[in-house]
């Protein structure tokens, strides 16, 4: 196996380590967000009578709510994956037009 290849493995498992290890270490934890502040402002304006549309699909499946670092990285690694399809797809815009650019210009050969 080249030094490449495991170097790659390695990152990658670290990078999954990241991921899990805070679902176990913070249990319980209770960390309050902009959906909690909602939640207590229309409490206010609506009384009890209030009742959700649904509820989120973690939520139920967990059989409980996730804690405010684990929903932060959710939204990180949404945000890092829409954040690399942008970049992918600007840099083939620009590599396209560098190749129709070189393919348009005449070719001019040395004598």
């Amino acid at each position: 196996m080249s030094k490449n290849k495991k170097t790659v493995i390695i990152l990658l498992v670290i990078v999954a380590l990241m991921i899990v290890v805070p679902l176990f270490a913070l249990k319980g934890a209770e960390f309050g967000g902009s959906d909690d502040a909602g939640s207590e402002m229309i409490s206010e304006i609506q009384g009890e009578e209030y009742e959700p549309w649904f509820t989120p699909v973690l939520e139920t499946a967990l059989g409980g709510e996730l804690p405010g670092e684990i929903e932060s990285l959710i939204f990180c690694v949404q945000t890092g994956i829409g954040v690399g399809i942008v970049a992918f797809v600007m840099g083939r815009l620009v590599e396209r037009k560098k190749w129709q650019d070189k393919l348009e210009q005449p070719e001019t050969k040395k004598a």
